[in-house]
């Protein structure tokens, strides 16, 4: 729990900390929620302050635009963080909040990532937010709509923050730049450099490296200038090498247990579905180089090769059992490959979906018809007694007759002149749906 300060001491702090601004002003993105006569924006500048979630990706500007609350409103604003706070901490704010209602004066609690609080830490805001002692400004990377009590989610308003354009961050990347070059004891203290300079490609490149977070794009700028050489004008000399070095590796939105995670094996499923090859290969790329574990990915083909391709194209279950297989043989980076094979071969060929409907179906007759005995015909008879009661009386052995079919009833009398598997007309699934229509011909003749 901290209690802001206005005479805090930034000098040593890292540069994404020092160029927070404190004024809306100053803010970058999210001008669908900022711009002029938008709501947030109308809300803040009023200190009308009504409790409320922020949801949005890393580095979107979730904590500055806590920040900035924190210095336009007459309240007093405490940072509470659910990563270090339990419910003692909780009542001890909340017993501070009551006091400061019957004095008359507001209380803004921020609490940065609020999904990481279980459902009693949450429970123990809600009557509070509920009388008023607390205004509850809440910070999350996770969907609210599943990582926070419902009651008190009812109780705050969402504000969806979205990634920073490429744009947005290259322009905060010269506003740092211009920081460190005019800020007081600033530039220099970096590189040894008395001032800084660096190339407009340079930003891009740092800018487009970042992937829509501020926080990534300061920081990556920071260790730029900090490995620069002094050239002899003294300026900071930022080279190509230094930039190589610096975004080697970009970092990737992914949270193997959090929406995204969900939201990108959705993409690839229904790229698959919809016979998109190339966005297909993409999304798998997302939740690989994500650090996604490819047999989780793989058992996901498996399923789609039944389900969305089924009969029409049989060798897509073979192909897709092979690419785990594979992923378990030989594992990351060398199963990318297999995996892209599979998810390939399952988004070009044929589809349809006639056996996952197939057993749907057959599943709620299943649920709803229980009871239903199996008729005596196809029952075994392994005893005497069994015999007398009529079990296997009837019985026709399919290979017995030329066609190796017979008009012999299978199904309960319940569910006769039931059809759950339906063939479609897609793929090798058409030579099913005649072999089929021949069956119930020959049976229709018998």
């Amino acid at each position: 729990m901290e209690q802001r300060s206005l005479f805090e001491d930034n000098a040593y702090a890292p540069l994404a900390t020092r160029l927070r601004p404190d004024t809306l002003d100053g803010y970058f993105g999210q001008k669908q929620l900022l711009g002029e006569g938008k709501v947030l924006r109308r809300i803040i500048e009023s200190d009308n302050i009504p409790s409320m979630i922020f949801w949005g990706p890393p580095g979107s500007g979730k904590t500055t635009l806590a920040r900035i609350i924190a210095q336009q409103t007459h309240a007093q604003f405490i940072d509470f963080s659910a990563v270090t706070s339990g419910i003692k901490e909780i009542r001890g704010v909340m017993e501070k909040a009551e006091n400061n209602r019957f004095l008359g004066q507001k209380t803004i609690l921020f609490v940065d990532e609020i999904h990481r609080f279980n459902k009693a830490q949450q429970d123990a805001f809600l009557p509070f937010v509920e009388k008023g002692s607390i205004i509850l400004i809440g910070a999350t990377t996770e969907n609210p709509s599943f990582e926070i009590n419902s009651a008190l989610l009812s109780r705050c308003r969402v504000f969806v923050l979205k990634l920073l354009s490429t744009e947005d961050i290259t322009e905060l990347l010269r506003r740092a730049v211009k920081f460190l070059n005019e800020g007081p004891g600033t530039g220099a203290g970096l590189s040894g450099a008395q001032s800084v300079e660096i190339e407009d490609r340079y930003l891009s490149m740092i800018a487009a490296f970042a992937n829509g977070d501020a926080r990534i794009a300061l920081n990556t700028l920071e260790m730029v200038v900090t490995n620069a050489e002094t050239g002899e004008d003294g300026k900071a000399v930022i080279t190509d090498e230094i930039i190589g070095q610096s975004i080697s590796r970009k970092f990737l939105l992914y949270d193997r247990m959090g929406e995204e995670h969900y939201n990108i094996i959705s993409a690839l499923h229904k790229s698959m579905r919809n016979s998109d090859a190339q966005a297909s290969v993409y999304w798998l790329a997302r939740m690989l180089e994500g650090g996604e574990d490819p047999l989780y990915v793989a058992r996901r083909v498996v399923r789609f090769a039944s389900e969305d391709i089924g009969m029409a194209d049989s060798r897509a279950l073979e192909i897709a059992v092979a690419a785990y297989q594979a992923c378990h043989f030989i594992g990351m980076p060398e199963c990318s490959v297999h995996l892209t094979h599979a998810v390939v071969y399952c988004a070009l060929a044929p589809k349809s979906n006639a056996l996952y409907t197939a057993y749907t179906a057959a599943a709620k007759d299943a649920l709803e018809t229980l009871a239903e005995p199996v008729p005596l015909q196809i029952c075994n008879a392994p005893t005497k007694l069994m015999k007398e009661l009529g079990y296997h009386k009837g019985y026709q052995y399919a290979h017995d007759t030329e066609e190796k079919i017979t008009n012999m009833v299978c199904l309960p009398d319940a569910l006769l002149g039931r059809v759950y598997y339906a063939p479609t007309d897609s793929g090798k699934e058409a030579k099913v749906k005649e072999w089929m229509a021949k069956i119930e011909e020959i049976r229709g003749k018998l």
